[in-house]
């Protein structure tokens, strides 16, 4: 188990901070101007949707992997099934951060609250454990 949560852990810091590099380098943070909000219009209502629904997709798309999980396995068996749809689940945020830092970068502080949301969901033991301790089938 250890091993396997190393290995999970290792994927969640390298995403993380993958996403602040880009941020720090390409969202020119170095200013406090991104903690303005721009005027918001009908098209910065669009972007505005885009972390809640990759919050709401994402974590709809963890639980029902998680869900199809069978209940018989043991824990040990249950990890790689549980990787991948922690891993669906951060892609889905890193993908909604990368589309507001390139396409709107107006609303850069929506990209922020989407990577903090993903540092909280860095995987421990624990978590897994009340993850799995639900499965489906």
């Amino acid at each position: 188990m250890k091993e396997k949560l190393k290995v999970l852990k290792i994927l969640h810091i390298a995403l993380c901070v993958g996403m602040v590099l880009a941020y720090v380098v390409i969202g020119d943070l170095k200013s406090l101007a991104f903690l303005e909000l721009p005027e918001l219009n009908t098209e910065a209502i669009v972007y505005i949707c885009i972390p809640i629904a990759a919050i709401f997709v994402g974590n709809f798309l963890f639980r029902s992997q998680v869900d199809k999980i069978d209940r018989k396995k043991n824990l040990e068996d249950k990890i790689p099934f549980y990787q991948s749809a922690a891993l669906l689940r951060w892609a889905i945020l890193e993908g909604a951060a990368f589309i507001i830092l390139f396409i709107k970068p107006d609303l850069i502080i929506l990209g922020i609250f989407i990577i903090a949301y993903m540092i909280f969901l860095h995987p421990t033991e624990a978590k897994i454990k009340q993850d799995l301790r639900h499965t489906g089938r």
